[in-house]
């Protein structure tokens, strides 16, 4: 058959260790055969950021916004260890974190649902999105040590010489301070992303904070979603047939437990860092989470939600096999390919990455998975395969489609 063509190119941001390894199979096995592939290429492997000392984050993210659409890798974000290990110039940032500041994000989360891996809640039937904030908060904090008596201020000192000072507490002993910030704009980038993600998956929206306790922070995000929900998307939902609901984040954790799933659950920063890892593992498998980066002004990331897959790649160095689930990694590009299909017009395009993703659950729903789907399946007799074997029976699936 002849190959599917492209248009526009994806930006591709290769990464780091296993999931590099994985991602050149992918390309390999399961793209290259079918699709003339155009990609602009940035390689995010650690090595290259310092040899670039981050420049090429920079770049992918720009190249972003003029294409449109990127697929990326896992990569490390290095700690004290790791520069040590890679002999590194500096501690870099998360290049997720730079790249979502320039593409003003919104990080989408929902996980791969496939018969034969059931929920642990056993009420969840759809997946459950979860949509976290990429801004501010615990991650962008100042923080100090308080080693003796004395008063901590919160103060705020006006370019025009206006001064505001709360005390935060009144020190007898030692202990801790945390100061943590966000901005309106941020805030209502968040809102737009979420609501237009909604109107696009035809989804419900939740959104909690604790507006209770924290009057003046959570109670401005409350406040901003209200607003642009009133004022720009309240006709599109009723329309749509879907809701916006708001309540304190704790109501909202007991809602999910005893919901069927199928809506977007919108957090703070830290919630949705925490509230990802908790859903992706109740449904199954960290690695079988897709995950995409949304901009308000229609720039789209696609990547997996989990890391590098560390321990498997040392394995792999020392020439021993590995079982990596690739399946999230395949979901990036299928996701990225349909929307650059989407965006082109190129119904080709989008139909092939409906068959991969198809051929992929098809291969785990016949009982051809790797180690850690195979260590919670349902399914009996299932046939444990190892990184290459699996991507190789995706292949064998997928050329059945196509």
């Amino acid at each position: 058959m002849a190959k599917i063509q492209m248009n526009t190119p994806l930006v591709e941001m290769d990464g780091d260790e296993m999931t590099r390894i994985l991602w050149k199979l992918i390309k390999d096995e399961l793209l290259n055969p079918f699709i003339d592939l155009k990609t602009e290429y940035y390689d995010l492997g650690l090595e290259h950021r310092n040899d670039t000392d981050d420049q090429v984050t920079v770049d992918a993210a720009e190249a972003t916004k003029k294409y449109g659409v990127a697929v990326k890798c896992a990569t490390i974000t290095p700690n004290k260890a790791r520069m040590d290990e890679y002999d590194l110039k500096k501690m870099y940032k998360s290049p997720n974190g730079t790249i979502r500041a320039i593409l003003d994000g919104t990080v989408f989360r929902a996980p791969i649902v496939v018969n034969g891996i059931e929920p642990c809640v056993r009420n969840w039937k759809k997946p459950i999105t979860i949509a976290r904030h990429a801004y501010g908060d615990v991650y962008k904090n100042t923080e100090m040590s308080i080693e003796k008596p004395g008063d901590a201020y919160l103060v705020f000192e006006g370019t025009d010489g206006e001064t505001k000072k709360e005390l935060i507490h009144h020190f007898d002993n030692p202990g801790v301070i945390q100061g943590m910030h966000n901005i309106e704009e941020s805030i209502a980038s968040f809102a737009r992303c979420c609501f237009n993600y909604a109107l696009d998956t035809k989804q419900d929206l939740w959104f909690g904070g604790k507006d209770t306790i924290s009057k003046i922070y959570d109670g401005k995000f409350k406040e901003i979603f209200a607003t642009i929900y009133e004022e720009e998307f309240k006709e599109k939902f009723q329309e749509a047939g879907i809701t916006y609901f708001y309540s304190l984040i704790d109501d909202i954790v007991a809602r999910v437990m005893k919901a069927e799933g199928g809506f977007i659950w919108a957090c703070k920063n830290y919630d949705g860092d925490v509230m990802s890892d908790m859903v992706s593992s109740a449904f199954g498998s960290l690695a079988m989470m897709t995950s995409v980066l949304v901009s308000p002004h229609g720039y789209y990331e696609y990547e997996a939600a989990h890391g590098t897959v560390q321990r498997h790649y040392y394995r792999h160095l020392e020439g021993k096999e590995t079982s990596t689930n690739s399946v999230a990694t395949i979901f990036a590009w299928t996701g990225a390919l349909r929307k650059r299909g989407e965006m082109d017009g190129i119904q080709e395009l989008q139909d092939f990455a409906d068959k991969l993703d198809k051929a992929t659950l098809s291969t785990i729903e016949s009982g051809k998975m790797t180690k850690d789907l195979a260590l919670i399946t349902s399914l009996k007799d299932v046939t444990v395969l190892n990184s290459k074997e699996f991507i190789l029976a995706i292949r064998e699936n997928l050329e059945k489609l196509l």
